[in-house]
């Protein structure tokens, strides 16, 4: 049979049930003050990666790989000699090209020989008109004095004749000796003429030359940049084209991260501003960095396939723009850091 006192104790209220709500209401009060505090100075992304300069290095000329002088992963330094193709057929171009620009100076050359000759024989020519014009004058002078002494029969008629004949005689070669003159000038006005093309084929050979010493040294391939090489595309003996991928380089000192924000987060986001960064695969790293610039489009603007809101299928979707942000840390740090890396971007901004 129970008693009075046991009825007494089973009826009393329980206050552990109060204690514990009041505890919980406490903790939310608590955790939502810290939450609005720290989002009212914070905006948050995990839609972040890291990201690095990466030079793809292409074959120029086409040929066999002669030499890898370098192992995947590699780290190498920028004007490094990497890789060399087979130089033959470029070092015989580059000789044809040369034996073909000595033809063409030898060949400029002889139409400055020609040059000279024609002056010569233009001089010899002057000359030559020279003389005729002084035996016309002198046969013009004999003429006259004939043609007033045959008048009074001082001399005959046929030494005036003869007189006139003289005379007429020097007037003919005074023309031939002016032709010829005139021809001479002709000829080096056109051996000129041809040296001028001749020189131009010499400047069409020395490109010629220029362009097969340029093909040689491509067969060359050096590092772009200092940094660490990988996706070797190549093995020695193959056959390249040119505008092959061959390997690419990571550029040291390139490590940046690429945050892409929601468009109703940049309102408060602002250059130079702090931002706290957690990678994933360092994750006992705490990485500071700076906001540098932003995206001059969204992201989806930069896709193979940008959409277009005049299909009439509108959605309204919050699009996301991306951040550069600058990354402050160690070089120890950096060096474990690798493009394409996760990440979490708080950005810490000023109201």
């Amino acid at each position: 049979m129970t008693t009075k006192a046991e009825n007494t104790d089973t009826k009393k209220p329980s206050r552990v049930m109060p204690i514990i709500l009041g505890l919980l209401l406490i903790a939310g009060i608590v955790f939502g003050v810290k939450e609005y505090i720290y989002y009212s100075k914070h905006e948050d992304t995990d839609d972040a990666q890291i990201d690095g300069d990466i030079s793809p290095v292409v074959a120029r000329v086409g040929g066999y790989v002669d030499t890898i002088m370098f192992e995947d992963n590699q780290h190498v330094k920028e004007g490094q000699l990497l890789v060399k193709i087979d130089p033959r057929d470029y070092q015989i171009k580059l000789e044809q090209a040369q034996a073909a620009q000595k033809g063409a100076n030898a060949t400029v050359g002889v139409s400055q020989s020609q040059i000279y000759t024609n002056t010569a024989n233009s001089a010899t020519a002057k000359a030559n008109v020279e003389t005729a014009q002084v035996k016309l004058t002198q046969a013009k002078r004999d003429y006259d004095r004939y043609a007033n002494l045959v008048k009074d029969g001082s001399v005959t008629q046929q030494q005036f004749e003869q007189a006139q004949v003289t005379r007429d005689a020097a007037q003919t070669a005074l023309q031939a000796a002016q032709d010829q003159y005139k021809a001479a000038l002709e000829q080096i006005k056109g051996t000129e003429n041809q040296l001028n093309v001749t020189n131009t084929g010499v400047n069409a050979k020395q490109a010629d030359v220029d362009f097969a010493k340029l093909q040689l040294t491509y067969t060359n391939i050096s590092s772009p940049a200092t940094g660490v090489v990988s996706k070797k595309s190549i093995q020695k003996g193959q056959l390249v084209q040119a505008g092959q991928t061959l390997f690419s380089v990571v550029n040291d000192g390139s490590i940046y991260i690429t945050a892409n924000f929601k468009e109703t987060q940049l309102a408060n986001i602002k250059t130079g501003e702090k931002v706290n960064i957690e990678v994933d695969g360092v994750p006992d790293e705490k990485i500071e960095g700076e906001v540098y610039n932003f995206s001059p489009a969204t992201g989806a603007k930069f896709s193979l396939l940008p959409p277009d809101n005049a299909t009439g299928n509108y959605v309204k979707v919050v699009q996301r723009v991306p951040v550069k942000i600058k990354i402050k840390a160690s070089a120890d740090v950096m060096a474990k850091l690798r493009p394409g890396m996760s990440a979490n971007v708080s950005v810490i901004y000023k109201n």
